[in-house]
């Protein structure tokens, strides 16, 4: 599932700046493969901050996650140009991993995702009995 779609990246760009970044061969329409890779590399780039503190993907997908897998995926699009990065996208770009780093330290919760589970899988359970040799017993000896 993706935290976002090729229509908030619509609500964001205008139509011929979108066939701008992604019309590698010159047909004059948005070519929606670049714009997926986009989307898939922003989800990868969410998951991978989050998915220390929560199970991935988050579902459902909060707000403010959707607006960062628009940010970062715009800013693939522009980056797959040689093209300058406007500084808009630039900021947009470092907020974006500036917030989901603090999601990853803990400063910031999410709310409505499921925390990721603790590991329980590979502990190890340790009994002991009392010392029956102690400095008390020993003494004398």
């Amino acid at each position: 599932m993706a935290y976002c779609t090729i229509d908030d990246i619509r609500d964001q760009l205008d139509e011929q700046k979108l066939i701008q970044l992604t019309d590698d061969d010159q047909s004059g329409a948005v070519d929606e493969a670049h714009v997926t890779k986009a989307i898939t590399d922003a989800d990868a780039t969410v998951d991978a901050y989050c998915q220390r503190r929560y199970t991935v993907p988050l579902t459902p997908v909060p707000a403010k996650i959707n607006a960062i897998g628009v940010d970062l995926a715009i800013y693939n699009l522009y980056s797959r140009r040689d093209d300058t990065i406007p500084d808009l996208r630039k900021d947009r770009q470092k907020e974006a991993i500036r917030f989901l780093e603090k999601v990853s330290e803990g400063k910031i919760e999410l709310g409505a995702s499921t925390p990721a589970p603790t590991n329980t899988g590979n502990t190890a359970d340790i009994t002991y009995n009392d010392r029956i040799f102690t400095r008390s017993k020993m003494r004398g000896f």
